[in-house]
């Protein structure tokens, strides 16, 4: 049987400290996960707890921890919980964490990708926001904003929230995206050099 790889990639929002649920889903499922972190994301997670759960470290800049391993590519990629800077960020090409390298480079190279967002109405009513969800989609992501997904919540409510963000809807996707599509690499016609 062979293993597919998960990344999920963790933003600093209310639901961060769960994903843990998400990991169990994944496992239950048949990936194999691994813990990507932005640097606010690592605020809220427990590290150590995770990279017991995944038996992969948590990364979350291009020096990891431990010595350097190479790894083959992922499978998939679970962005959860998804913040508003992330999402603008993403679809701005923004390329200033390692998290947002892998979720680029992920989107670049058409490995199954989605996104489940946790913001508020007042984020989510934001045209910058509505045109980098567009844009994100118009790029092939799966964005889960909306029923089917994650709802916005009015503002000052979101740990009222947290309990019901749907980690189950956002690996569907990604067993759904990675079934539907496989991963593969753009190949951009070389150059022509003279002579």
């Amino acid at each position: 049987m062979t293993t597919r790889t998960l990344c999920v990639i963790v933003c600093g929002a209310g639901p961060a400290p769960d994903v843990g649920t998400l990991v169990d889903l994944a496992h239950t499922n048949g990936w194999t996960v691994r813990i990507v972190a932005t640097p606010a994301g690592l605020d809220f997670i427990d590290t150590d707890a995770l990279e017991q759960q995944t038996g992969t470290p948590v990364r979350s800049d291009y020096r990891p921890r431990q010595p350097r391993t190479r790894r083959s590519r992922d499978d998939a990629v679970l962005i959860a919980p998804a913040t508003y800077n992330t999402v603008n960020k993403l679809a701005l090409g923004i390329n200033d964490t390692y998290a947002l390298n892998i979720a680029a480079e992920a989107i670049g190279r058409r490995t199954p990708t989605v996104i489940l967002p946790f913001v508020n109405q007042a984020l989510a009513a934001r045209r910058p926001f509505q045109q980098a969800v567009e844009a994100l989609r118009g790029e092939g992501v799966t964005v889960l904003l909306g029923p089917g997904g994650f709802i916005p919540h009015p503002p000052g409510t979101g740990d009222e929230q947290i309990a019901w963000f749907p980690w189950h809807a956002g690996l569907a996707a990604v067993q759904q995206r990675s079934t539907a599509t496989p991963a593969t690499e753009p190949h951009p016609e070389r150059p022509q050099h003279p002579g």
